[in-house]
């Protein structure tokens, strides 16, 4: 039996072919930076968003744009960095257009938990839910992704000190909500 020849094996895309290859709109190369970014995506749009329908539907958004988007790219710094302010911009514009339409979704109205089956996880992400989009946004990229202010500033169209500010509110409203945790 003999062995294949390294030259004989298939080799993975190397990093800036795929995304070469995504940018042409190759469906293969695509369905590689999905299944590699999706999971971290999809996280962060619901961070954002505080809905699953809203996450899902952000990265639909942003996978149905990346050919485009791609053509921006300028391959510096973390590729999975850049599809994270990609996905962060795709999700401000939907949390502002349904600001101007006040979308409210059924099933969060009438499926609210009472005070008694909540756990302290479940009382801390709707306290975070509950924020404004542009205090839980400012919060969800310092707090749980951890961008720097001056990033985060870039992102939003903000000064790295309308961040801080907005953080600190969104600290002090979130420590009032919850109170102690018990």
């Amino acid at each position: 039996m003999t062995l294949p020849s390294v030259v004989d094996m298939p080799f993975p895309p190397r990093p800036d072919n795929l995304i070469a290859q995504a940018r042409d709109g190759d469906p293969d190369a695509l369905t590689r930076v999905y299944t590699e970014h999706a999971r971290a995506l999809i996280a962060l749009a619901f961070r954002l968003t505080g809905s699953r329908a809203d996450a899902e539907d952000v990265l639909h958004d942003v996978f149905l744009g990346l050919p485009e988007a791609l053509a921006h790219y300028e391959e510096r710094g973390s590729f999975g960095s850049w599809l994270k302010r990609v996905t962060v911009r795709v999700a401000l514009t939907r949390m502002r257009s349904q600001t101007r339409f006040r979308e409210v979704e059924l099933e969060e109205s009438i499926t609210a938990p009472t005070r008694h089956d909540t756990t302290d996880l479940e009382r801390v992400q709707r306290a975070i839910r509950a924020l404004s989009p542009a205090l839980r946004a400012v919060f969800v990229l310092r707090e749980i992704e951890d961008y720097s202010h001056a990033e985060i500033a870039a992102m939003l169209g903000i000064s790295a000190r309308a961040s801080a500010v907005r953080l600190h509110r969104a600290i002090r409203i979130l420590r009032e909500t919850l109170g102690e945790l018990r």
